[in-house]
């Protein structure tokens, strides 16, 4: 007579989700030591596992540049596009197959220069894309010549004399485009990237995610005080929905409104938040606020951080259009 082995309930094995490496190529990243990219690629796979969502269902598109290198090294579908086309991409990919969990990786230059209008256009009309822009403020791949987030006064392989234009805010120009999802990060933290990338998957609608990422090669320190240990807490505002906008040392500074201005108010030992207080609602349906906290910067105010906004809006190619 046959015997059947029974495997008791508390040694069975159970599956077990997968860990980011489950969504790792195995090709070596080829970067500069150093590159926030590193991190990015670290946090995006991490927040895959997070999801659970199976790799044949991800599909991971970038343009051109070193940011743009990233789909080579996830083990998900993957498109390494043209030169600011990979928004274009992306949305028929999304279109032929709305089941897939699309993913655009871009970089300054990629996605605000020769691709800009097609960023435009991804944001306005809402499609289910999640874009991610590796902001560095420089063309990396190109050998470090001036991009159009360049900040002015930058001396470049291309501005010997300094940069002479005004730099693209790239959350502000979001947000003027419509998109429904708003957010920024920087490469140094990767749990706020995670917890930003998995609210972004979560988001039904365009979600467009602003890294602040260091080039160590050609524009090193770009945001170091937003991201330095020593100068963070002045610099750098992690915004809570609903909570006063607080940053600085023990948290003693926060944003008032004057006159329709934004001003930061020091806090004495004690004192209480006063009325006045700013606070940041992602989900308001005046994107106001959320564009001049995108404007702030060192040194008179701090970089604000997190969730601009999150609203819902007809998707495209998914819902019907409004009357």
């Amino acid at each position: 007579m046959s015997q059947t082995t029974v495997i008791p309930a508390a040694t069975a094995e159970l599956p077990t989700p997968p860990d980011r490496a489950h969504f790792l190529s195995g090709t070596a990243p080829r970067w500069c030591p150093g590159c926030g990219c590193f991190g990015v690629l670290k946090s995006l796979t991490a927040t895959y596992a997070r999801l659970g969502v199976p790799r044949e269902r991800l599909v991971t598109i970038s343009g051109i540049g070193c940011t743009s290198r990233l789909p080579y090294y996830t083990g998900t579908y993957g498109f390494h596009t043209l030169h600011g086309r990979a928004p274009s991409v992306a949305l028929g990919v999304k279109l032929v197959n709305p089941e897939l969990s699309v993913w655009v990786i871009s970089g300054d230059g990629d996605a605000l220069a020769i691709g800009t209008n097609h960023t435009l256009h991804l944001l306005r009309r809402n499609p289910d894309i999640k874009m991610l822009l590796l902001n560095n403020q420089i063309y990396g791949l190109t050998k470090g010549q001036a991009s159009p987030t360049s900040p002015l006064g930058l001396v470049t392989r291309s501005t010997p004399y300094g940069v002479a234009d005004a730099p693209i805010n790239p959350v502000n120009l979001a947000l003027a485009a419509g998109a429904s999802f708003v957010a920024r990060v920087a490469d140094t933290n990767g749990a706020m990237m995670e917890e930003v990338f998995a609210a972004a998957h979560a988001h039904r609608g365009v979600a467009f995610v602003e890294v602040l990422l260091n080039c160590v090669t050609f524009h090193d320190g770009a945001y170091a005080m937003i991201t330095d240990k020593d100068t963070r807490d002045e610099y750098a505002l992690a915004m809570c929905p609903g909570q006063p906008l607080l940053y600085g040392k023990q948290q003693r500074k926060v944003l008032v409104a004057d006159n329709g201005r934004i001003l930061a108010l020091p806090l004495a030992e004690g004192e209480a938040v006063p009325d006045q207080a700013l606070r940041h609602d992602p989900q308001a349906g005046d994107a106001g606020l959320a564009q001049q906290l995108a404007l702030m910067g060192p040194p008179d105010l701090p970089c604000a951080l997190g969730i601009f906004r999150q609203v819902q809006a007809p998707v495209y190619g998914l819902d019907p259009k409004p009357d």
